[in-house]
């Protein structure tokens, strides 16, 4: 999942978008498998720094910001 972020970095991607392209699966609006995941993602990745890589983006999904547009 890091990795299908940083390739689309800068960009907003949905839970479908995530769903189909790191699992291969079609859509299950039901699962929470995602949210789960970028948790557990968020805990390795942002916890410590002041500046979060990783941004919910709310009624799309979600955003890895680099961190110089995180700090602009």
């Amino acid at each position: 999942m890091l990795e299908y972020l940083l390739r689309n970095a800068g960009h907003r991607i949905t839970r479908n978008m995530i769903i189909e392209h790191v699992w291969n699966l079609s859509c299950d609006t039901g699962t929470n498998v995602v949210d789960v995941n970028i948790n557990y993602l968020r805990k390795k990745v942002d916890e410590g720094f002041s500046a979060k890589l990783i941004h919910t983006v709310r009624g799309v999904g979600y955003e890895l910001r680099c961190p110089s547009e995180v700090l602009a």
